[in-house]
């Protein structure tokens, strides 16, 4: 399992384990940059050639609901940490 961390101050992560899914709430509260973090984590996502490995639900206010399938989890993980949205990212006991 990874474990990381993020400024509370411009990002807030919740994240809820869901069968063999994982779902994370995330709220971005500070627009620049971190918007456009979250909007290419998106992308990177739908473009690829798995349609079920992480699903986005996008709420008003830059909320997001996010549906990973847990075999996709290091990989959305890495990707948010890719477009700066955690700080740090490491490998849990």
């Amino acid at each position: 399992m990874l474990k990381y961390e993020y400024d509370h101050n411009v990002i807030q992560v919740n994240e809820i384990e869901n069968g063999n899914d994982v779902e994370f709430r995330i709220h971005i509260l500070q627009e620049e940059p971190y918007l456009d973090g979250i909007k290419k984590v998106q992308k990177e996502f739908e473009e690829n050639d798995v349609y079920t490995d992480v699903l986005f639900y996008i709420y008003a206010s830059h909320e997001y609901r996010v549906i990973v399938r847990r075999d996709y989890y290091e990989d959305f993980i890495l990707e948010l940490m890719k477009q700066r949205l955690l700080q740090s990212v490491k490998w849990s006991e």
